[in-house]
């Protein structure tokens, strides 16, 4: 009985080695399309993601200069204060009386000084008229 049995056991070896496979032209055409598509969906994913990225930059940049903005004008508007109250009148004549020691005249002491414009140049004509005569010599005309 145990040579019956040892029979089942042994095994013959195939030997598949002269064996080739075929290349399938088609299932090499649908990997090759099936990885084409895999690379084209990952780059509009990378691309979508590094595009929200960059939005989101975009708006915290945004924010931050609108929130600089804001500091700076308020920065302004404390500024503007300042240079109006030291232009003040009242100031300048408190600095006067007590700083410099200058005192406020009396009406009859005031004098009004007027602007006086000068005459406006005369026209080129005159000028040329003035220079066939011979009197101006060393005028340059303007």
């Amino acid at each position: 009985m145990k040579q019956q049995q040892l029979e089942y056991a042994v095994r013959r070896e195939i030997r598949n080695s002269p064996i080739v496979r075929e290349v399938d032209r088609e299932r090499q055409r649908e990997q090759w399309r099936s990885l084409g598509v895999g690379v084209f969906l990952a780059a509009v994913v990378l691309v979508s993601a590094w595009q929200q990225f960059e939005l989101l930059q975009h708006g915290y940049r945004v924010e931050q200069l609108q929130q600089e903005r804001a500091r700076e004008i308020e920065i302004n508007r404390q500024l503007r204060l300042e240079i109006e109250t030291l232009r003040s009148p009242a100031r300048i004549e408190r600095i006067a009386t007590e700083r410099i020691g200058l005192v406020a005249p009396a009406d009859d002491e005031a004098f009004v000084i007027e602007h006086v414009r000068p005459a406006p140049p005369p026209a080129r004509s005159v000028l040329a008229a003035l220079r066939e005569q011979g009197g101006t010599q060393g005028v340059r005309p303007h």
